[in-house]
């Protein structure tokens, strides 16, 4: 995911600290003896030192990812800025005993220190307060984003399940076998019920189990199957470790579909599809055997599927294509990741 940095108007930065540098100043200006110059070297000192706290959290802050909205404070990095700070002062304070010689270090020193902690303190929890917030609001409207782009993909998904093109196949396949007297004829309509009720059932779903979508398609094979017969070849050789593993719902079927929608499937011209696991992935390929008249696609399922994967676990899906192989890699959703 990228990330985005979180900043402050420089212009905030600096009248900010010239503002605190003024205020220093104030009980130097109501002494009877006021001294211009020590006043505006104290003063000088402290709005270096408030512009190096700025900069320095700011430039510790770190970039934002989704994953981090809820870290809030960190006591490691205000110690740091704490120790940092009193390094600073000290050695502002060295200039300044330069500068002004007749001051007494000791005291002086000491009255340094105390206010660069406190200026480190107020600045850290105010800056974190501000980036806490970007935060917030950054996290909000990344999840109206996801949601309207979740929106979308289940639109785009339950649009591509409920293909009008496959319906009618499937219910013409039916009709041939009714007629024929095929002995399969109500497995074939109890295997297209169970598609069905899938879709429906998983429609509002943003995963289901590896073993739930095998389910999904072992039905749609079983249809395809009747209407190709041996012209269309999935073999499934998944370790059974993956089956309680999560996928979006009817995933690969629609990579199924995909690879029956740009290739030859025939008799003469098998199209064989391989779907297996390796590296902690799921891969699904097939022999390259493109039509001479291509449907025409949009690249939306796949992009759809991508979006989701995206989604869930932040990491894309690989797309391979050879002269001879198309393939396609699948991030394992472990429960663990998913979120």
């Amino acid at each position: 995911m990228q990330k985005k940095t979180f900043k402050i108007s420089n212009k905030i930065i600096w009248l900010s600290s010239l503002f605190l540098g003024v205020l220093v100043a104030v009980p130097k200006i109501a002494e009877h003896h006021f001294n211009f110059y020590e006043a505006l070297v104290d003063s000088t000192v402290t709005f270096l030192f408030a512009l190096f706290i700025w900069y320095y959290n700011i430039k510790m802050l770190p970039a934002y990812s989704s994953k981090d909205v809820a870290n809030g404070f960190s006591s490691m990095r205000l110690v740091k800025g704490l120790l940092l700070g009193i390094v600073v002062m000290f050695g502002l304070a060295c200039i300044q005993q330069f500068l002004l010689t007749h001051l007494n270090f000791g005291p002086v020193m000491l009255m340094f220190e105390v206010r660069g902690i406190l200026v480190s303190v107020m600045f850290y929890m105010f800056i974190h307060l501000l980036y806490q917030s970007a935060q917030n609001q950054q996290a909000g409207i990344e999840l109206e984003r996801t949601k309207a782009d979740n929106l979308s993909a289940q639109y785009e998904l339950l649009k591509q399940q409920v293909n009008p093109h496959f319906l009618f196949n499937s219910l013409n396949t039916l009709k041939y076998m009714v007629e024929s007297g095929d002995v399969h004829s109500v497995d074939f309509i109890l295997k297209l019920s169970d598609f069905y009720r899938f879709t429906l059932e998983s429609r509002k779903l943003n995963v289901i189990t590896l073993a739930e979508e095998l389910e999904i398609i072992n039905s749609y094979m079983f249809l395809l199957k009747a209407r190709f017969e041996d012209g269309l070849d999935l073999s499934i050789e998944i370790d059974p470790e993956y089956y309680q593993s999560f996928i979006p719902p009817f995933t690969l079927q629609l990579l199924i579909e995909n690879c029956i929608k740009h290739n030859v499937v025939s008799l003469d011209k098998p199209l064989k599809i391989r779907l297996y696991s390796a590296h902690d992935c799921l891969v699904i390929e097939n022999r390259l055997q493109l039509k001479r008249m291509p449907e025409a696609s949009t690249g939306i399922g796949l992009e759809n599927i991508n979006e989701r994967y995206l989604h869930l676990v932040h990491k894309k899906i690989e797309i391979k294509a050879s002269e001879t192989l198309f393939t396609i890699k699948l991030p394992i959703i472990h429960e663990n990741s998913h979120y």
